[in-house]
C-alpha cells in the first residue's frame, strides 16, 4: 500500500528469489520475510534517483544504456561449445549464488560438475532445468573441466587449485589462499582485467578474487584514483553476516528469534552474540600491530590491485548484525584538487557503480538496497571538512557481499576468460 513504486521495487526482489529458487538455491521463510521487508522499506525511484545531489530524469535512461554498453556478459547457457565447469565448494553460499549468477547471466557452459567435501558428496543440486549430484572434492576431479569457481576455503584451495590448474584447468578462487602469490593476478574486472592477460582458459593458471570489502571500496574509489589520484585512504566497514557463511546467516536469524522470545542465546559461530550488537570483525589479530587480518587484506590487497606501493591505507573492519550486505565509510585525501559535483559525475560514469545520493529527502545507499544487486551502491559524497583545500573527499559505499563482493565478481572474470 506504501506506492506503487514500492511494489514494484518488492516484486522485482521477488523475482530475484525466484530466480534463487530456479537454481537450487534454498528459499526459505527468512526470504520471505527480507522480500516484504524490501517491499516495504525499499526507496522509491524518485527518493533514489532524484533530488539535491542525485541523479536527474534523464540519468535513469543514462544508467540502462550505461549498463547495456559495458556488459561483457556472452549470452549462451549450455551448448556444446561452452568451457567445461566445475563449482567447488557447490553447497555453501558463494558456491550457490554461482549457480544462480550463471543461470542469470547465460554463462556458457558444455558441461556442470558440483563438487563440495565429503561431508556434501551425494547431496542433490538443481540447475538450469537439471539435477546434479555433489560429487567430492579430490585432486583428480579436473580432469574433464576447462574452468573452475572456487569457493572452499584456503586449505582446501590450497590443497586442491594447484591439482586443478595442472590437470589443464583454469581456476577462479574466492579464498585467501593465492591472492598475494607472486604471478597469481588478484583481479576486479572493472579495474584491472589486464592482469590475467596471460591467463588462458582452459590451460591452466589461477586467478584470485580479492576479499570483498575490498572489491566493494575500489570499485567506487577507482574511478577517482584514475582522474587524480588517491594519496591516502581511510576505511571503516560494516560487514554482514554473508561474510562469514551461510551458517553465519542461519545463526543470526536463530540469535534474533531468541534475543526477541528472551531465550538463551545460540553462539556456536562466534563467540559473543551476533544479533543487535555489533564487534570487531572476527579475524585474527596482530598482537604486535592491533591490527585484524580483515583490515591488513584491504591494506595490501589495496597495493596489489593498483600495482603501486604509494597510497597509504587504514581501516577498521566491524561486524554488525546484517545478513548479506556490507557497507563503508571512506575517506580519501587526494593528489589534486576535486570538487564534489565531479566526484559525483566519475562514479555516475563508472562501471559497476551507481549513485545514490540524495541529500534533500536524506537518501543513501543500505545494504537492504544493495542486496541481491550487482552494483556497488555510493552515496554521502562530500568534502572533507577538515581539511583547507579540495583534496579530500568522504564517500559511504554499500555492496552485496555475496554478489560483487564474491560470486559475481568472479563470474565477471571468468567472461573476460572467454
Amino acid at each position: 500500500k506504501s506506492s506503487p513504486k514500492r511494489f514494484i521495487i518488492g516484486v522485482s526482489t521477488s523475482l530475484s528469489y525466484l530466480a534463487r529458487y530456479s537454481a537450487g538455491v534454498p528459499f526459505t521463510s527468512l526470504h520471505c520475510a527480507r522480500i516484504l521487508v524490501r517491499m516495504m522499506h525499499a526507496p522509491t525511484q524518485k527518493q533514489s534517483m532524484l533530488g539535491q545531489g542525485g541523479l536527474s530524469r534523464g540519468r535513469v535512461a543514462q544508467c540502462t544504456r550505461k549498463s547495456i554498453r559495458r556488459s561483457c556478459q556472452v549470452r549462451a547457457g549450455k551448448t556444446s561449445t561452452g568451457p567445461r565447469v566445475a563449482i567447488v565448494g557447490v553447497t555453501g553460499a558463494v558456491g550457490m549464488e554461482f549457480l544462480q549468477i550463471l543461470k542469470q547471466r547465460d554463462f556458457p557452459y558444455s558441461s556442470m560438475k558440483m563438487l563440495a567435501s565429503a561431508r556434501s558428496a551425494g547431496k542433490k543440486v538443481d540447475f538450469d532445468g537439471e539435477t546434479y549430484t555433489v560429487e567430492e572434492l579430490t585432486e583428480n576431479s579436473f580432469g574433464d573441466c576447462d574452468l573452475a569457481l572456487f569457493s572452499a576455503g584456503g586449505s582446501a584451495t590450497k590443497k586442491f587449485a594447484p591439482a586443478a590448474s595442472d590437470a589443464g584447468c583454469t581456476v577462479v578462487d574466492n579464498s585467501s589462499a593465492f591472492r598475494m602469490t607472486d604471478g597469481v593476478p588478484l583481479v576486479v574486472p572493472e579495474i584491472n582485467v589486464e592482469a590475467m592477460k596471460d591467463i588462458k582458459l582452459g590451460k591452466g593458471g589461477i586467478i584470485a578474487n580479492p576479499n570483498c570489502s575490498t572489491i566493494i571500496a575500489l570499485t567506487a574509489v577507482t574511478p577517482i584514483h584514475k582522474a587524480v589520484g588517491v594519496k591516502r585512504m581511510v576505511v571503516s566497514t560494516y560487514q554482514a553476516a554473508s561474510g562469514a557463511g551461510q551458517a553465519a546467516m542461519e545463526e543470526l536469524e536463530l540469535q534474533t528469534r531468541e534475543a526477541l522470545d528472551g531465550k538463551p542465546i545460540t553462539t556456536n559461530i562466534f563467540p559473543r552474540q551476533y544479533a543487535f550488537n555489533l564487534f570487531s570483525h572476527n579475524s585474527d589479530v596482530d598482537v604486535d600491530l592491533g591490527y585484524n587480518e580483515e583490515e591488513m587484506k584491504l591494506v595490501k590487497e589495496t597495493a596489489k590491485i593498483w600495482n603501486t606501493k604509494d597510497v597509504k591505507v587504514t581501516g577498521t573492519c566491524v561486524r554488525v548484525p546484517v545478513m548479506r550486505a556490507h557497507a563503508e565509510s571512506i575517506n580519501l585525501e587526494l593528489n589534486a584538487p576535486l570538487t564534489v559535483d565531479e566526484a559525483r559525475k566519475l562514479l555516475e560514469n563508472a562501471a559497476g557503480v551507481s549513485v545514490i545520493d540524495n541529500r534533500k529527502e536524506n537518501d543513501f545507499p543500505t545494504p537492504l538496497v544493495a542486496s541481491y544487486n550487482d552494483d556497488v551502491y555510493v552515496g554521502r559524497i562530500r568534502r572533507d571538512i577538515s581539511r583547507d583545500d579540495d583534496c579530500g573527499i568522504d564517500l559511504f559505499v554499500c555492496g552485496d557481499q555475496i554478489r560483487k563482493g564474491a560470486a559475481l565478481n568472479a563470474v565477471q572474470i571468468a567472461e573476460a576468460l572467454l
